[in-house]
């Protein structure tokens, strides 16, 4: 399709314009869908960052529907999170469909554990056996509730939250699906996802699900999602470290849990006469349970190599002593049922992560690190660099154009961290400011006469220097904090000074419950962490005031920050400038992004770091931020706060 005709779809007289009430035609957005056009033409990739508000929904999916209108392309669209897969499923795809008068197949598809599987369903019905009364009748509910799906999408089911523990015993995994061999398979809604997701135009999918694709496919293995010409990635930024997450290893004390769980099941129906099974079933749990309390205190993570040698060395040996005597046991079952088979299978899997991590040679290239949790423990190993391997799947996935795509993709209007970390050395480059009026819609206020932030008083320090902005503040405040520890800090020096009805916490309620409740409230504060920092959308004065409280840092002992660090100083380079600073250049943008959200919209972005002026590397961070009036004064900044009422 020529430019023209991209052009005339997005004017003011266009399609779109005569579809959606109060359009309105943006510079930014034609460039970007023009740009998105070129590289499906010319079959390259691109990284386009594109500001709040330049409308990028519109602009990738507009040239992707046309390119598989016109030139029967397939096309995959992939995001952040499933929230944003329902939104442009539901919402954003019929209505552009509706507007072009082009209707493609389209399908969404999110990760196995999203689906209700009808086979754990009914053995857990049987079976009885749950940790607490509620969860007995939630899976009433969702047992009633399968009755009515289509779908059989969990996240659509009322009664089941997004933390329910339910969750592990009404979807499958990778390792307890029976396949093929299952007695539902007929009627499995992942199936029909999948097949329709095949049969599709257009798949909707997330970034997990896509790495999982390509992994796949490199490997050999098949595929989940069909061939595709054109792969969008939406919020992007997000892409390297999922990425970890598929070159490594993980082996969790879940993933054996629910072995024992599922054989348990399995033996009380078909191997009744072996009671050998239970014993070893219960003796691997039992190791399981002495490897969580040699790990120590919960929520931590820990350094393979900074374990206690003799801890290391033999953190394993029990547990796959048991899990080959559990593995033995489950063979000589294995043909009594598809689900023993399955549990042997399993149990073989298990086996080969455990012996590699009993390996006490650690690959150069590599970091391995045990996370800790109230009841539980996950041991991971993940390469340092994902980008060799993320260039090579991407070679092997077929599509001939990739479009990555994000508000926050550059550092100081610089992509090199961003495609490095991915290996897309050739791809293009657009950037696009936002096309709000930051002069008159917003202010950016550092205060002034702030300790260093490793300062023990530094937290008490910003917040009396913040208090006056939020009493001032007609409508929402946003604390966003770098740290539970500074979160809580606040949250005691808060509570008696502000009425308790207006304070929302983090983790008080689910986060779209909080946030729903923060639009409504009008005039709330919400203290969050780093999950609030992206994906919020609160409009008007329901949100004018953002507080963040220092320069979001990885924490230096994160294991795979820390391994980076020290590989890069072998290397010769420089760590801090260039690994930590992009990183949290990234993270601070995606912050302050929540300020603006509208053309409408009029705040005040309050950063508590004295680095930003006193260190040479703040201006980096300036120079990525879209161009507010900056101001130390606060008395300036309440008589911005106070002015926005009275319009």
């Amino acid at each position: 399709m020529a430019k023209a005709s991209i052009k005339s779809l997005f004017a003011s007289d266009g399609l779109l314009a005569q579809a959606f009430e109060g359009y309105v035609e943006r510079d930014a957005q034609l460039e970007m869908a023009q740009a998105i056009e070129n590289s499906i033409n010319s079959e390259t990739s691109i990284c386009i960052e594109a500001g709040t508000g330049t409308g990028k929904t519109f602009a990738y999916l507009v040239p992707a529907i046309v390119a598989a209108d016109e030139f029967e392309k397939k096309i995959i669209i992939s995001t952040g999170t499933k929230n944003l897969q329902d939104q442009l499923y539901f919402r954003d795809l019929p209505s552009i469909f509706d507007a072009l008068g082009i209707h493609k197949e389209k399908a969404l598809l999110k990760g196995r554990n999203n689906y209700l599987c009808i086979y754990r369903l009914a053995q857990n019905l049987d079976s009885g056996r749950f940790k607490s009364r509620s969860m007995a009748d939630t899976l009433v509910k969702v047992n009633q509730w399968s009755n009515k799906t289509v779908s059989g999408d969990l996240t659509q089911c009322p009664d089941l939250k997004d933390n329910d523990p339910l969750w592990g015993y009404v979807s499958s995994t990778n390792d307890n699906c029976l396949g093929a061999d299952c007695p539902d398979y007929a009627d499995c809604y992942l199936v029909r996802a999948r097949q329709k997701a095949m049969d599709a135009d257009l798949v909707v999918v997330n970034h997990h699900l896509l790495l999982a694709d390509m992994v796949l496919k490199e490997d050999g293995f098949g595929e989940l999602l069909p061939e595709t010409d054109i792969v969008v990635a939406d919020e992007a930024h997000q892409v390297a470290a999922i990425a970890h997450g598929f070159y490594g290893h993980r082996l969790t004390s879940r993933q054996i849990n629910e072995l024992c769980r599922d054989t348990e099941i399995e033996a009380m129906t078909t191997a009744k006469d072996d009671r050998q099974l239970s014993v070893a079933v219960r003796r691997v749990e039992g190791a399981i349970n002495e490897i969580r309390l040699k790990l120590g205190d919960s929520g931590r993570k820990i350094n393979w190599l900074q374990l206690d040698v003799k801890v290391r060395n033999d953190l394993f040996s029990e547990l796959l002593r048991e899990m080959k005597a559990l593995s033995k046991r489950l063979d000589l079952n294995a043909t009594r049922s598809k689900g023993l088979d399955s549990c042997h299978r399993r149990s073989v899997e298990i086996l080969q992560t455990l012996v590699l991590f009993d390996n006490k040679e650690l690959a150069q290239d590599a970091v391995r690190w045990a996370e800790t949790y109230r009841t539980g423990f996950a041991v991971v190993e993940t390469p340092l660099d994902v980008s060799e391997a993320f260039e090579q799947s991407r070679m092997e996935h077929g599509a001939q154009t990739w479009v990555f795509t994000s508000a926050t993709l550059s550092q100081a209007r610089k992509f090199d961290h961003f495609k490095d970390q991915l290996g897309l050395n050739d791809a293009e480059e657009l950037m696009l400011d936002s096309p709000f009026d930051y002069e008159s819609q917003s202010l950016l206020y550092v205060p002034r006469g702030l300790p260093d932030p490793r300062n023990p008083k530094y937290i008490e320090s910003w917040f009396n220097k913040v208090m006056p902005l939020i009493e001032a503040n007609q409508g929402g405040t946003f604390l966003l904090f770098t740290s539970y520890y500074a979160l809580n800090k606040v949250r005691d020096l808060i509570e008696d000074k502000v009425d308790a009805s207006k304070l929302m916490v983090q983790g008080e309620r689910p986060k779209n419950e909080l946030i729903e409740a923060f639009r409504e409230q009008g005039d709330a504060i919400l203290l969050a962490t780093s999950s609030f920092w992206e994906g919020v959308d609160v409009k008007g004065m329901a949100l004018s005031l953002v507080v963040i409280d220092k320069l979001p840092f990885a924490a230096p002992d994160e294991p795979l920050i820390e391994a980076k660090v020290q590989s890069m100083r072998k290397q010769g380079k420089n760590p801090f400038y260039d690994l930590q600073i992009p990183e949290a250049i990234t993270a601070l943008k995606q912050g302050a992004g929540r300020l603006i959200r509208d053309q409408e919209d009029k705040g005040v972005l309050v950063l508590c770091d004295p680095r930003l002026v006193a260190n040479n590397y703040g201006q980096a961070f300036l120079q990525s931020l879209p161009e507010l009036p900056r101001t130390r004064s606060q008395e300036t900044v309440i008589k911005f706060l106070q002015g926005l009422e009275s319009k």
